[in-house]
């Protein structure tokens, strides 16, 4: 500024603020801040004599609130008060009242959903995580169906229990988990089971018989489809099928085939979830057997063409150690 000032005294302000790009007003206002005594006043600010009053912009914002109203945009309610004679002031003028208290929203009380738990489970052995589903069977003609109850060992992948019945109620459920807990020989204490939030699932007559068997129970969280993945990617398997029907003649026909799939799926089906071996195999402890047996021929193979195999001895698929719902995310390591 002051290069500004000594330039000015020669070819005049307005010459050497161009040349030197600066501001004239910067320059008067550090010329006013030299004088002694000097302090900027700030003017007020001017209100628009088109601005509407305090009263009528309270006015306004409680029209808008009201019960008439309340669930209406500021474009409807403008149209409205016109078609009625009545005018407030203009739409845009609406919103900016309701932005200044933070009101350009659905402005009833709203539901809160609370906060669901992720559920977390892990099994290391069978009989310790069970997973339970409904589907429907479409049964003869439009709108009939059957429902197929299914529990599933999360960790062999082995179906303990199924039932075919023409409805799904909360007793039907009840009685089918006591009889498939009793089977499997379930003490208390050692067993969770996961669902869904159907109707049955989530009933108080299954949730005492489950606390009568000491038995925990966790649920899906709402509009979460994944949260139960085994029991999901079960009936896909189950419904992609070559012999599948599309439609079942009765309950006896379904009953028949689903007796011939699921003794396929646990004693015949290879598992890519449990290192290509059978659901049978693993729930019922002949995991290690087949592992060594598979091994055995891998090494005949190995020791009649080595040079077949260039990563050196081949090895059987590994069975898991683990299977999880949801397993807990692991912290990525801080860089320094």
């Amino acid at each position: 500024m002051q290069a500004a000032e000594d330039l000015g005294r020669e070819v005049g302000v307005v010459i050497a603020c161009q040349v030197l790009g600066v501001p004239r007003s910067g320059l008067y206002r550090e010329r006013q801040s030299l004088v002694p005594g000097f302090t900027p006043e700030r003017l007020p600010a001017s209100k628009s004599p088109r601005a509407l009053s305090e009263a009528e912009r309270e006015a306004v914002r409680a029209e808008l609130n009201g019960p008439r109203f309340q669930d209406q945009s500021p474009r409807e309610i403008y149209a409205t008060l016109i078609d009625e004679g009545r005018y407030l002031c203009s739409y845009r003028t609406m919103y900016r009242i309701l932005a200044a208290h933070a009101e350009v929203r659905e402005r009833r009380n709203q539901l809160t959903h609370p906060n669901y738990t992720k559920p977390e489970l892990l099994a290391t052995e069978p009989n310790q995580v069970w997973s339970w589903d409904i589907t429907k069977l479409l049964g003869p003609a439009k709108w009939t169906y059957y429902y197929l109850y299914v529990i599933l060992d999360i960790y062999s992948r082995y179906v303990v229990g199924w039932m075919i019945a023409d409805q799904e109620t909360a007793l039907l459920a009840k009685e089918f988990i006591a009889e498939t807990c009793t089977r499997q020989d379930i003490l208390p204490g050692q067993l969770t089971i996961h669902a869904d939030r159907g109707s049955s699932m989530t009933s108080k007559s299954v949730a005492f018989l489950l606390a009568d068997l000491g038995v925990t129970k966790t649920h899906s969280r709402p509009h979460v489809s994944d949260d139960n993945p085994y029991s999901e990617s079960h009936f896909k398997t189950m419904k992609y099928q070559p012999d599948y029907p599309v439609r079942f003649g009765s309950r006896p026909d379904a009953r028949s085939w689903a007796v011939e799939f699921f003794g396929w799926y646990n004693e015949e089906h290879h598992h890519t979830g449990i290192g290509l071996l059978t659901p049978a195999d693993v729930h019922f402890g002949r995991a290690a057997a087949v592992r060594q047996q598979r091994q055995e021929v891998l090494q005949t193979a190995y020791g009649q063409h080595p040079e077949r195999f260039v990563r050196g001895l081949p090895q059987p698929p590994q069975l898991p150690s683990a299977a999880w719902i949801n397993p807990p995310k692991v912290a990525e390591p801080q860089l320094p």
